[in-house]
C-alpha cells in the first residue's frame, strides 16, 4: 500500500513538472517572470556547486534546532505550571492565547531593537512564534489526564518532579507531540521570515538576494528547497514519531 501511494506522490509531481515545463514553453509570461523547471534546477545546481546553498541550509537548520529546543523546553514548562496551578493559568494562561495570535513575523522589529542584526535575534523570532503552541498543548494534555491516575500516583509517594516527569508528561505526551509538530511549523516559517528582514545569511537571506538581483528562478529554487525540508522532517520525523507514540497508547 504504501509503494502504491508513493508511486502515486511521485506521478502526480512528474506530470505537475511536465505542466510547468509546458507552460514555461507556451511563452505566456517572459522567463525572468516565469522560469522553467530547467533553469531553476540550473540555479539549484550552480548555488550547490559554489557551497551557498549547504551554507544557507545549514545556517538555517542551526538556527531552527536551537530555537526550537528553546520553545519545547518553555512551552513544557509553562503548560505544566498553567495546568498545576489555576493562578498561574488565570494570569499567564490568558496572556499565552493572546500572544499565539501574533504572527512570528510581527516579532522581527522588537528582535531587531533587542539583539541588532545577528543569531540572537533570528533565534528569538524562531522560538518565540513555537513556543505557545507547545504550551498550550502541554497544557491540554495534561488537564485531559485522569485525575485518579494522579491521585494513585500521589498514593504511591509520587510527588514534585518525580509526578512531573513520571505521570504527568508520559500522560499528556500525545498531546504534547501535537504541539512538537505545530511547534516547529511555527518555527520553520519564523526562521525563514526572520531571514528575510534580518537579510542575515540562511535560505531566507538566499531568497532576499534572488529579489534584490531580480531572479525569480533563484527565489523559486530556494522556495522549493524550504518546502522539501519541510516535507522531509514532517513526514520523516514528526509522522514516525507521532505514529509510534499514538500506537503506543492505543489511540491508533
Amino acid at each position: 500500500m504504501n509503494k502504491v501511494l508513493l508511486s502515486k506522490k511521485i506521478g502526480f509531481y512528474i506530470v505537475l513538472v511536465i505542466a510547468w515545463q509546458i507552460i514555461s514553453l507556451s511563452n505566456i509570461w517572459p522567463d525572468n517572470i516565469f522560469p522553467s523547471p530547467y533553469e531553476v534546477g540550473e540555479d539549484l545546481v550552480y548555488m550547490a556547486s559554489d557551497g551557498s546553498l549547504f551554507y544557507g541550509i545549514g545556517t538555517t537548520i542551526m538556527r531552527l534546532i536551537v530555537g526550537l529546543a528553546m520553545a519545547i523546553a518553555g512551552g513544557i514548562f509553562l503548560g505544566i505550571i498553567m495546568a498545576r496551578i489555576e493562578t498561574v493559568n488565570q494570569t499567564i494562561g490568558s496572556l499565552v492565547l493572546g500572544l499565539q495570535s501574533i504572527p512570528s513575523i510581527a516579532w522581527v522589529p522588537l528582535a531587531i531593537l533587542w539583539f541588532g542584526l545577528t543569531d540572537a535575534g533570528i533565534i528569538f523570532v524562531t522560538a518565540i512564534g513555537a513556543v505557545f503552541a507547545v504550551t498550550i498543548n502541554t497544557y491540554t494534555g495534561i488537564k485531559n489526564i485522569d485525575p485518579h491516575y494522579i491521585e494513585a500516583a500521589r498514593n504511591m509517594g509520587a510527588k514534585g518532579t518525580q509526578l512531573i516527569s513520571n505521570v504527568l508528561i508520559p500522560a499528556a505526551f500525545p498531546y504534547m507531540i501535537s504541539g512538537f509538530k505545530q511547534g516547529w511549523a511555527f518555527a520553520w516559517r519564523g526562521v525563514i521570515g526572520a531571514e528575510l528582514l534580518f537579510s542575515f545569511l540562511g535560505l531566507g537571506f538566499l531568497l532576499n538576494v534572488g529579489r534584490q538581483l531580480n531572479e525569480v528562478s533563484q527565489v523559486i529554487a530556494i522556495m522549493l528547497i524550504i518546502m522539501l525540508i519541510g516535507m522531509a522532517v514532517d513526514g520523516f520525523i514528526f509522522k514516525k514519531i507521532e505514529d509510534k507514540v499514538m500506537s503506543r497508547w492505543g489511540l491508533r
